[in-house]
């Protein structure tokens, strides 16, 4: 029997956008980005990278659609640093535990991205088909304005906030001393 990971993806352009992924863990990253584009209704030709990043959401390794590899010789002798392209590399290689974090850029001009937390491991259930989207919540970010993005959805603490927008603060009554 398989093995399924859940991540969950969070976006810091809107306070409302989740989504919930459940994926094999022997899907390489070439599927999991095709899936993501399609999820999100993204144009998925357009230049995406993952990044494996650690607990403060810094990138480490790079993960592109193609090789880039340009034989120049512009890395390390090891090619540690190289980043590998996206086809070659299993959702398994990288990610092992809960709350093992990637970053899924898709806009490489503007550094826009989408950052994914595995929150569970889990066996495959009988008779569901994977990839799946399991919770939608919020408009995804314009691929291509960033200035489009949180499409006039506010998060809940601004809502919360609208209800106090007619206090003027000025209680000539109010003393700070009881």
């Amino acid at each position: 029997m398989s093995m399924i990971f859940k991540f969950r993806m969070l976006s810091d352009e809107s306070d409302v956008f989740v989504r919930d992924y459940e994926v094999r863990y022997d899907m390489n990253l070439l599927e999991f980005n095709d899936f993501i584009c399609d999820d999100l209704g993204y144009d998925n030709s357009g230049m995406t990278s993952f990044f494996l990043s650690d607990r403060q959401w810094l990138k480490l390794r790079e993960f592109t659609l193609m090789d880039m590899g340009d034989g120049m010789g512009g890395y390390d002798a090891d090619d540690s640093d190289r980043p590998l392209p996206m086809e070659q590399v299993l959702l398994g290689q990288l990610v092992r535990d809960n709350y093992d974090r990637l970053i899924w850029l898709f806009d490489m001009f503007g550094d826009r991205a989408y950052y994914l937390e595995m929150i569970e491991a889990k066996h495959a259930e009988e008779g569901v088909e994977y990839p799946r989207t399991l919770f939608a919540h919020g408009e995804p970010a314009d691929q291509y304005d960033p200035e489009a993005g949180g499409v006039g959805e506010k998060s809940i603490f601004e809502e919360m906030m609208d209800d106090f927008g007619d206090f003027g603060g000025s209680d000539d009554g109010y003393d700070d001393e009881y």
